[in-house]
């Protein structure tokens, strides 16, 4: 606070309404100066200036031994500058009266200020007389001093003729003073505007060391109180009257008595407007909700109340909209914090974080939820205390709440109500008013606003979230002949939604269709444009489409789909049998191989391609052998690409990262995560796919040429027969003679030809294929009773762990999987 008072029994002054005999009520102002480590004042409150005579703008940043004429109260300067010594009570400085100079200080002094109004110099005391006390003061903050001064010729000599013979400050501590208790209460508001943090230390170090009292020669103890409530309407009229008369008269009144109460009413909506600008602040720092939540709870303790415990919607949690109308009996609220100044644990038991719990009509919670407007409580009677504790079931709270006052506000935005805090005060403290009200509602009001925010930013983060994983496929971990790993990071400044995809498709043969690709941009419409790329990639795959020939019929379909959007496409067909790789690149980062042999990695060489969407540009595709065990790398330019650093930098460190050994590939990709995303700049997302390259042995493989003759259906299913014996696969006869029936009956069906084709693998799955040169796909229908064909596909997909069909170059194939059984699994574990 800028301004305090003392109050107290003093004698010689006028007597108020209710002063018991021989004494008097008197309220004497108190100046407040805080002085920095360089021996600069940083605080001067309005009673300063009425002591002192100085205004506040022409006392801030001056040395304080110029301005303050008070012997003994400043230190003397040391080596580290003026208090550079007094970080603690320092060498032989002990905390009491007795010594000269022993810190806290008081002592009284002559003043004679050119500002101030003198009175005519006294027998019994020199003119301009103040009493003063000094804290030093410890810890991180600039603040190394706190001068309290106050006007020792206040109290006059009585009517009576009895007189003052002593007036000397002292310290409630070291004094047998019974008001200890309430000036330690009140103590805070005599301090400058800072936050609740910096106060509170200087509080706990002014309580420490002693608290302000006048000691009077009849043994009076008198506190230093401030005062900073607005004077009544009516003694402002009063005022306003006297100036008045005193006008048409011709005299002139005391600038400083015509101002006090203005100056009053001033100081007090200046400091709500401090608190609410302080609180402003401190929340909203950031647009975590739970961060929010903490803020806001301790925004408010212990300055404004002693009890903050906020109570939040469901759907603010949740990130998640509002159903329409108002809340009502039903709605739960969640108790998401409580802060207070009681004892450690008091209010958990009884109140638990977490609880979500509705509240009756009769509440007054319920009314400011309905409402929308603050409801003030003065003091909790026996009987609102009894409907209070009611919804808390077993567990009393009426001992916590008991004749304490109470102010519930609403915490909503967009006249929708989020929430509400409970806001409660000690007995010992005074009551909530109406400027509180009018305080706590516009507190809660800005609140509202940083929560609603950051409810909103938790909602778009689970849209953003929701529609990336959506789009990003599942990728299966085995694939046949090889093993695959992924990861994807958003964006750390552009938010979680992005144009990065990767994508593995099962093609016939045994092999493996491996994507890459990047849509330029950012936000939703790239990550459509991602979407819609992906799915063409897929079904294009489907076709088996030599790389090349896909991404040129991609780009085709970028242009079909608009020229807003450009995107970069990398396109590998894995044959695990033939240990081959088939490339082509649409203007991609080019792919890493790390060669199982030596531990070599190398940078593939492929032409650049131009982008998908450019138009009217051919793309090439090569062929690459490979080894089992090899590794291939295929990652996004977010990944490798820094602002103000050349990407050459980047593909370095992907080789040398991608051939750090690995105990497995999750291992292996995250390693290549943390050596490039460490890098300072990065703000694009990165998609990245990482695979095995196992291969399949020749003995795992077995192939039969049929012709289209009835005949070989039995053919087929002992030739299926006796290799799934030599396997060791006894299991899965049974079944895989069905269905391999029925595969083979189709294609000598439909052929056209005498290319047709049986092929067995056995890799982390069994796998069966017949190929044709029918471009017809076979599809599952619903057979009727009477029906002679139309039920080998029921069967099939029946039995089958799964089955598809695909076209070829020259006809189709249809497939199907069966689940090899475990013990089969561990020996084929062991070749790859």
């Amino acid at each position: 606070m800028d301004d305090g008072t003392m109050t107290g029994a003093l004698p010689g002054l006028p007597a108020d309404d209710g002063a018991t005999e021989g004494a008097a009520s008197g309220r004497l102002p108190l100046a407040v100066v805080v002085v920095d480590r360089d021996g600069l004042v940083s605080h001067w409150s309005r009673g300063a200036r009425q002591l002192f005579g100085i205004a506040r703008q022409d006392a801030v940043g001056l040395p304080a031994a110029d301005l303050l004429p008070v012997s003994g109260a400043l230190p003397e300067e040391g080596e580290d500058g003026p208090y550079g010594a007094h970080d603690g009570l320092g060498p032989g400085l002990e905390p009491s009266l007795e010594g000269e100079l022993s810190y806290p200080a008081a002592g009284r002094a002559h003043l004679s200020s050119p500002g101030r109004t003198e009175r005519p110099p006294s027998e019994e005391r020199g003119r301009g007389e103040v009493l003063w006390w000094a804290y030093p003061l410890v810890g991180p903050g600039p603040e190394r001093l706190l001068v309290l001064a106050a006007d020792a010729d206040a109290p006059h000599p009585r009517d009576d003729g009895a007189s003052v013979e002593r007036i000397a400050p002292g310290f409630a501590r070291h004094t047998d003073f019974p008001g200890a208790d309430e000036l330690a209460r009140r103590l805070p508001e005599i301090l400058p505007s800072m936050s609740v943090g910096e106060s509170s230390r200087i509080v706990e170090q002014v309580l420490e060391l002693g608290y302000p009292v006048l000691e009077f020669s009849r043994s009076d103890r008198v506190p230093v109180t401030p005062d900073w409530g607005v004077p009544r309407r009516v003694e402002r009229r009063a005022r306003r009257e006297r100036a008045a008369r005193a006008a048409a008269a011709g005299l002139a009144m005391p600038q400083d008595t015509e101002d006090e109460g203005e100056d009053l009413e001033y100081v007090a909506v200046r400091e709500r407007l401090e608190f609410l600008n302080e609180v402003s602040g401190r929340i909203g720092t950031s647009l975590d909700l739970a961060r929010t939540i903490i803020e806001v709870s301790r925004a408010v303790v212990p300055r404004f109340t002693d009890v903050a415990g906020t109570y939040l919607r469901e759907q603010v949690l949740a990130g998640e909209g509002f159903p329409e109308g108002v809340p009502d009996t039903t709605t739960l609220w969640h108790r998401v914090a409580v802060e207070h100044t009681d004892e450690p644990g008091r209010w958990d038991d009884v109140v638990p974080v977490g609880e979500a719990m509705p509240f009756p009509a009769h509440t007054p919670f319920f009314q400011c939820m309905t409402s929308g407007d603050p409801v003030l409580v003065p003091r909790i009677s026996e009987e609102m205390g009894h409907v209070i504790a009611a919804q808390f079931e077993k567990r009393d709270i009426r001992p916590l709440i008991s004749n304490r006052s109470m102010l519930v506000v609403p915490l909503k935005a967009r006249n929708v109500v989020l929430g509400f805090m409970i806001l409660l005060r000690h007995p010992e403290r005074v009551e909530f008013n109406d400027m509180d009200r009018v305080t706590g509602a516009e507190l809660a009001a800005r609140a509202g606003l940083v929560l609603d925010n950051a409810r909103m930013y938790t909602y778009q983060e689970n849209v953003a979230e929701t529609l990336q994983d959506s789009m990003l496929p599942r990728i299966e971990p085995r694939m046949a002949g090889c093993d695959i790993a992924t990861r994807y990071l958003p964006g750390t400044l552009l938010g979680r939604v992005g144009g990065d995809w990767f994508d593995s498709v099962r093609l016939p043969g045994a092999r493996t269709a491996l994507v890459v690709g990047d849509v330029m941009g950012h936000g939703l419409n790239s990550a459509a444009m991602m979407g819609q790329l992906r799915t063409a990639v897929r079904t294009m795959a489907a076709l088996d489409l030599p790389p090349a020939q896909l991404l040129r019929s991609l780009d085709d379909l970028a242009q079909r789909l608009g020229d807003t959007y450009l995107a970069t496409c990398l396109y590998a067909v894995y044959d695990p049998i033939a240990s081959e790789l088939h490339l082509a690149n649409a203007g991609h980062v080019p792919p890493v191989i790390v060669r199982a042999e030596d531990g070599r990695s190398e940078l593939l060489d492929l032409p650049t391609g131009a982008p998908i969407g450019v138009g009217g540009v051919p793309f090439a595709s090569v062929r690459v052998p490979v080894a089992p065990g090899d590794r291939l790398v295929m990652c996004t330019d977010g990944l490798v690409e820094v602002r103000g650093e050349d990407i050459g930098v980047g593909l370095a460190t992907l080789c040398e990262s991608a051939a750090h050994p690995a105990a497995s590939m999750d291992d292996a990709c995250d390693t290549i995560i943390r050596a490039l995303n460490t890098r300072g700049g990065r703000k694009d997302d990165v998609a990245l796919l990482m695979a095995r390259l196992s291969g399949i042995e020749p003995e795992d493989v077995a192939v039969w040429r049929l012709t289209p003759d009835p005949v070989e259906v039995g053919r087929a299913r002992a030739a299926v027969r006796e290799q799934l014996h030599t396997w060791g696969l006894d299991a899965l006869v049974a079944h895989a003679e069905l269905m391999v029936s029925e595969l083979v009956t189709n294609a000598v069906t439909h052929t056209h030809s005498h290319r047709l084709e049986l092929r067995l693998v056995r890799c982390d799955t069994l796998l069966c294929e017949v190929e044709d040169d029918d471009q017809t796909l076979p599809t599952l229908l619903d057979a009727r009773p009477d029906d002679e064909y139309g039920r080998g596909l029921r069967v099939v997909s029946t039995l089958a762990r799964e089955w598809g069909t695909s076209r070829t170059g020259g006809g189709k194939t249809v497939w199907f999987a069966l689940t090899l059984p475990r013990a089969a699994v561990a020996p084929r574990g062991s070749r790859a």
